[in-house]
């Protein structure tokens, strides 16, 4: 009896740590298949986002791609107010406008007050935090490049403007 005992408490104990591996294995591969999901599918939902915004973008726009670039430059600096949830912080941002051919840069020079305006607005909508990281720029010069060809649309019936470049940037 005593043996028989003796033998059980040696089986289970064999058990035990082949049991134990298996639980580990399985808790690693079920943690690292989540983890690739996330940053497989999670990547690729945003790269998506972002290509259709391109594709609706591009089919918004008019503007032949072909042409010289020329690039009209607003006459001053905006500087505007951020605002932030620890505090408020100045901006100043040098904008250049990126047009094709000699006619959009007239047109464009036409309007400078006109797209002053709605890119003073576009920017002192922007928040502080989002103005520190790369994207939040990035999104603010989308903001500003949409909003500028929406206005040459109503003023012009064509976009004219192809992007607006951002020249100088100092968050303070």
């Amino acid at each position: 009896m005593a043996e028989e005992e003796l033998q059980g408490e040696e089986g289970g104990k064999k058990k035990s740590p082949l049991m134990l591996i298996i639980i580990i294995v399985v808790v690693l591969l079920v943690g690292g298949g989540g983890a690739a999901y996330f940053f497989l599918f999670m990547g690729d939902e945003e790269v998506a986002e972002e290509s259709e915004d391109a594709q609706a973008s591009e089919a918004e726009s008019t503007i032949p791609a072909t042409g010289i670039a020329i690039y009209v430059a607003m006459p001053r600096p905006f500087q505007f107010n951020a605002p932030g949830t620890t505090r408020e912080r100045l901006v100043q941002i040098d904008v250049q406008l990126m047009v094709r051919g000699a006619e959009n840069e007239a047109l464009a020079n036409r309007h400078i007050p006109m797209i002053e305006g709605n890119l003073l607005q576009v920017f002192s909508s922007a928040n502080a935090e989002d103005l520190v990281t790369d994207v939040g720029k990035i999104d603010l010069r989308n903001k500003a490049t949409a909003q500028v060809r929406q206005i040459m649309n109503e003023l012009e019936k064509k976009p004219v403007v192809e992007q607006v470049l951002f020249t100088g940037f100092v968050i303070q």
